[in-house]
């Protein structure tokens, strides 16, 4: 297994900087991701490298090689498109054959590392057919048997479940970590798709404008965020105002207790709408009331707004909700300390002056736009 280095990479094109300055260390065997918004570089990184794109400054190790300007052929690297890249008159075989063809070697050894790698897949049964009689998931268990078998040292994936319905996503998504977890290739793994990240990482790095914002497990990057732009990226929250006092974290609607220090005069807290559990009545500790201004109710769920005071509105997640109150109703919340975490503020304003919420009952999907003021 071949850890990756990356060191002071950097990656302009004219003016235009797209990798600036990353250090990063992946570990061998690991499932890494690079995850953030289009325009943040992960692609321009993973093209570095897999040897399509050289950079402009800085150094890319595979283990103790310096690979930083070796062509792409002769650092046995896998990749995944997002769009598969079959060749469209060969069967499943021949297209995952192809790369031992290159390689020159034996029609014995290509039979068997065929065979073996399609097992991995789960496509053996489907080896002569042609791709065009292949689902959007099989065609994409033969790109990746296809990166696999030629055994290279690191496998990359660009996007590999964009093309695939929801369905065969979630699908996909457990099929990836197993193939990759089975044969314990270190493996870097870029998407924009924030739940594709969580639910199958080892690690991952979040960027922004070129720059690692933060690295860490999917775990600790949910709940220990480091930013504002980090917590509102990987997944949903509320932005509250506070200032640190002896006591606590003084909000607009009062004084909430956090296991998270922070040393800045004035913060933002996260607080994930999951994390706030509606109740009876308000505890004595980061306990609070609020009017309900709006409940969606789906099933195993219901979505809550509530106005405290100062007029800010949160979302909240009530799961096997009891609550199902009605607009104008007192809504009693609270929070465990360690679900409030201080942020640095970042000058944006916090207060919501609007909040929107679009069912789509045939898909049983909620989506909140919110305005800020």
């Amino acid at each position: 297994m071949t850890a990756i280095h990356l060191k002071k990479l950097v990656k302009k094109y004219g003016e235009t900087t797209a990798v600036d300055g990353i250090d990063l260390d992946i570990e061998a065997g690991e499932l890494f991701f690079l995850l953030g918004p289009s325009g943040c570089g992960k692609t321009t990184l993973l093209r570095m490298l897999a040897g399509f794109i050289d950079p402009t400054a800085g150094i890319v190790m595979f283990g103790d090689t310096n690979v930083t300007h070796t062509p792409p052929n002769k650092r046995n690297t896998g990749m995944v498109f997002q769009s598969y890249a079959l060749w469209p008159h060969m069967t499943v075989a021949e297209n995952v054959a192809y790369g031992l063809k290159i390689r020159k070697d034996t029609p014995t050894e290509q039979r068997k590392k065929v065979i073996e790698a399609l097992g991995k897949v789960q496509m053996k049964h489907l080896a002569e057919r042609k791709p065009n009689e292949l689902s959007g998931g099989q065609q994409q268990r033969v790109a990746l048997a296809r990166a696999i078998v030629v055994e290279p040292d690191v496998l990359l994936l660009d996007e590999p479940l964009s093309n695939l319905d929801a369905k065969l996503r979630l699908e996909m998504r457990s099929e990836i970590r197993r193939i990759c977890t089975s044969i314990g290739i270190t493996t870097v793994y870029v998407t924009h798709d924030q739940k594709e990240a969580l639910s199958i990482a080892d690690r991952m790095a979040i960027l922004k404008d070129g720059k690692v914002q933060q690295v860490g497990t999917p775990c600790e990057i949910y709940q220990q965020p480091v930013s504002q732009f980090v917590a509102e990226f990987i997944g949903e929250t509320n932005f509250v105002p506070a200032k640190p006092e002896d006591s606590g974290l003084r909000t607009p609607f009062g004084i909430l207790s956090s296991n998270s220090k922070t040393e800045a005069k004035e913060v933002v807290c996260s607080l994930r709408p999951e994390a706030l559990v509606v109740c009876n009545a308000p505890p004595a500790e980061n306990g609070f009331s609020g009017t309900c201004i709006e409940t969606t109710y789906l099933g195993e769920l219901a979505q809550h707004q509530v106005k405290v005071e100062s007029g800010l509105i949160l979302r909240v997640t009530e799961v096997n909700p009891s609550h199902l109150g009605k607009v104008g109703d007192t809504m009693h919340l609270s929070i465990h300390p360690k679900d409030v975490v201080p942020l640095p503020s970042n000058g944006a304003p916090v207060s919501v002056a609007k909040t929107t919420v679009n069912v789509d009952i045939l898909h049983a999907k909620v989506s909140i736009e919110t305005e800020l003021e």
